[in-house]
């Protein structure tokens, strides 16, 4: 029953700034650790920030000084700050939540994903 709910990303411009947010539905679970991936054409995915239970982050290189993970608790929600976006950052972009819930312990789930892109 739980699902990560990913808006729209959206086309923008260089050099702009774009938030992704990504919610989990449901209840009787707690996040272990919230992640954001993406893939950029002809690559594999990969982890693009990650935010652990005791708030401790961390960033793939390509993108520290200019993207921020963050989270909503009462919402169940986490967030991608993009500033300073380049044409490079454009990929389809994937939420990652830890899950661990009484019944059926510690789960991985994934968001739909959301296209971001950005031109020149």
């Amino acid at each position: 029953q739980v699902q990560l709910v990913e808006p729209g990303g959206g086309l923008v411009q260089a050099g702009g700034p774009l938030r992704l947010s990504c919610a989990a539905s449901g209840s009787n679970f707690e996040i272990n650790a919230m992640r954001w991936y993406r893939q950029l054409p002809g690559k594999e995915r990969e982890l693009v920030a990650a935010l652990a239970h005791n708030g401790d982050t961390a960033y793939v290189d390509s993108v520290k000084n200019r993207f921020t993970i963050s989270r909503d608790s009462a919402k169940n929600t986490v967030y991608l700050q993009m500033n300073s976006l380049k044409p490079e950052d454009t990929a389809v972009y994937y939420c990652n939540f830890c899950l661990q819930s009484p019944l059926q312990g510690e789960h991985l789930y994934w968001g739909q994903g959301t296209q971001v892109t950005v031109s020149s």
